[in-house]
């Protein structure tokens, strides 16, 4: 629990959610639709709120929650980062706790007397617990403030993380009707909008859309080629020493992938579902609580993690929706700092996604809505038009001009004409299948085209196929790209264990002898964008800190790992890099001074203002 001292610094200033800002949190002014959202719930409006990562959707009910008489229910679905959430409000001077399947009895019921007693500002619960009639009767006996909602896609039938006990949360809307809620997301699109706000009670509810950009991550696509070589290079190169996560698909290649890194010198861990959770737990506190480490895990890590330094994502296998992939990669760069948004991608990806969507659970609607997932993460992929464009504009927002910032702005890539290759693979194709009654994979079709006498083909004698050869003046990797590139378009189809590929319903489209469908492929860049390029939306881009600030900057960092170490807390939690780096740039005196930067509010100035002043104050080392 916060000191009195700390505590009282939200209780003065309950009627101006302005003066909570700058007091508490210690920023000058809200962000994009902030002040709109916080004066709408203040009032006692339901709101659903779609922000990105990063966008600052906790304030959105934080506020509230403190200038409402009451206390804030937060239903967050991330128990194993509450203590983190609350030791973070505490930081702040406010009054925090949560109830959840971690804690032993005493520790429950001293946390229910604090919420009876008006103790606490903010209760975090997990949502399994609003199905219990205890909780319920405790809020009924205490007073609430607002409902938050947080990760609300969870309560989408075909979101990215679909979680039963989500559904159970409309009995807030029938049993509190006079307490506001408001559930936020940072990724939905119009559907899954209008999904979240049926199954939550929520149609009466204002909208609240944000911006999505976040014009700090640099979005990369690149051919897969040895994709954990391409990653190692890419850390070595651009971010030694930064901290990352690393997005694999199987528990297998998690743990490939950790000890690949760690045997070169990175500071890498495994995360997924098959580790006991003592050691995911400790592998989790290690990246919060520890610079510059990678974790390397499978999509069950991330939601709802805070750190704010982490400077680069990387997916080393295909995601399975746009959704899915603006969520993971909009957990780097949250303090608004240059970050990297890295993919490997190819068409074994494809090939393998395709599978998964025709052996996948569920009945032939969900299969369909899978396959259009896909196909939009494909066309993502493909594009030869701004990877940013096209990202914004699957969540319905337009982006005035190409953005700068991302690999084909960077590098436009080249296309081709690919409608004689396309007829020349498709061809392939129909004739084993009419000739011979045959299906293959990629692998021995590229070979009939090349005209390469390997031992399955001298097998099934497909050099006496007509179209044996016609295909000689691609290789290998290029006749891969074709067929990536047809599967993206729909033009190609994976069938069956074995990956063979056949023909679509369009396909005959680009087969006819007349006016065939002409087919644009996209060509590979040569070259790789350039590293730590700069946005060209410089008034959102973030300021630079001066060369000569960097000494200032590091001892800063030190000290701060010295004190969260001291504390059992993750750095972040006590100040933000983007704060360190501007009390290195402006190097305060004074605690009037210190005050004035960005992120130190109240709490943190009475708590480490004299310590930071110390730290600037220290000669450096020899």
């Amino acid at each position: 629990m916060a000191s009195p001292e700390l505590a009282s610094a939200t209780a003065t200033d309950q009627a101006n959610p302005v003066d909570v800002l700058r007091r508490v949190f210690g920023y000058d002014s809200f962000r994009g639709t902030q002040q709109e959202i916080i004066g709408h719930v203040v009032s006692g409006g339901d709101a659903l709120v779609l922000m990105p990562t990063g966008g600052g959707k906790s304030l959105c009910y934080q506020i509230p929650a403190l200038v409402r008489p009451g206390v804030g229910v937060v239903v967050s679905p991330l128990i194993a980062l509450m203590q983190d959430q609350v030791d973070a409000l505490e930081e702040l001077g406010v009054r925090a706790g949560f109830l959840n399947s971690t804690q032993d009895h005493a520790q429950r019921r001293s946390t229910e007397q604090a919420f009876l007693a008006g103790e606490l500002d903010v209760l975090y619960l997990a949502p399994e617990r609003l199905k219990l009639d205890t909780t319920l009767d405790l809020l009924d006996r205490g007073e609430v403030s607002v409902f938050a909602i947080d990760e609300a896609h969870c309560v989408a039938q075909w979101g990215h993380d679909f979680r039963p006990d989500y559904l159970e949360l409309s009995v807030l809307h029938r049993r509190y009707p006079d307490v506001p809620r408001i559930a936020l997301t940072a990724t939905a699109t119009p559907a899954t909008r209008e999904e979240i706000a049926e199954r939550l009670q929520l149609t009466e509810a204002r909208h609240f859309v944000a911006d999505f950009d976040r014009p700090n991550i640099q979005y990369r696509i690149a051919p897969k080629n040895d994709p954990r070589k391409q990653l190692l290079k890419l850390l070595q190169d651009e971010h030694p020493g930064d901290a990352g996560i690393v997005y694999r698909l199987s528990r297998a290649e998690v743990e490939r992938t950790a000890e690949f890194l760690s045997s070169n010198g990175i500071n890498a861990l495994p995360y997924h579902a098959g580790l006991d959770k003592p050691t995911r737990a400790e592998h989790q506190s290690r990246f919060l609580r520890e610079d510059g480490v990678v974790m390397v895990a499978t999509i069950a890590f991330g939601m709802g993690i805070d750190k704010p330094d982490v400077r680069f994502v990387a997916h080393l296998d295909l995601p399975k929706s746009i959704e899915g992939y603006y969520q993971e990669t909009g957990r780097a760069g949250r303090d608004g700092l240059p970050s990297t948004a890295w993919m490997a991608y190819g068409l074994q990806d494809v090939m393998q996604q395709r599978k998964m969507i025709d052996n996948s659970d569920g009945d032939e609607a969900h299969r369909r809505m899978l396959g259009r997932h896909l196909d939009s993460m494909l066309a993502l992929c493909e594009t030869v038009e701004c990877r940013r464009s096209r990202l914004l504009a699957y969540f319905g927002q337009d982006a005035a001009q190409p953005c700068g910032n991302c690999d084909t702005c960077l590098t436009p890539p080249e296309s081709w004409d690919g409608t004689v290759a396309a007829q020349k693979l498709l061809s392939t194709i129909v004739r084993l299948k009419r000739e011979r009654n045959q299906k293959f994979g990629a692998g021995q079709i590229i070979d009939i085209l090349r005209g390469k006498n390997t031992t399955k083909v001298e097998q099934f004698q497909h050099a006496e196929l007509s179209v044996f050869g016609v295909g000689s003046d691609l290789g290998d990797n290029e006749w891969r790209g074709v067929i990536r590139q047809l599967l993206a378009q729909g033009l190609l189809a994976v069938e069956g264990d074995y990956g063979t590929l056949v023909l679509t319903d369009v396909s005959g489209e680009v087969l006819r002898r007349e006016d065939p469908r002409q087919v644009w492929l996209r060509t590979e860049p040569k070259r790789t964008p350039q590293a730590k390029a700069k946005a060209k939306d410089t008034k959102r881009a973030p300021q630079e800190m001066p060369d000569e600030a960097e000494p200032v900057f590091q001892k800063l960092r030190a000290w701060r790992m010295e004190t969260a170490r001291e504390e059992g807390k993750a750095p972040f939690i006590i100040f933000h890099d983007a704060t360190l780096r501007q009390i290195a740039a402006v190097q305060p005196t004074t605690l009037d001074e210190l005050a004035a930067i960005s992120g130190v509010g109240e709490g943190k100035l009475n708590r480490y203002g004299q310590a930071v002043l110390a730290a600037l104050a220290a000669p450096e080392e020899e």
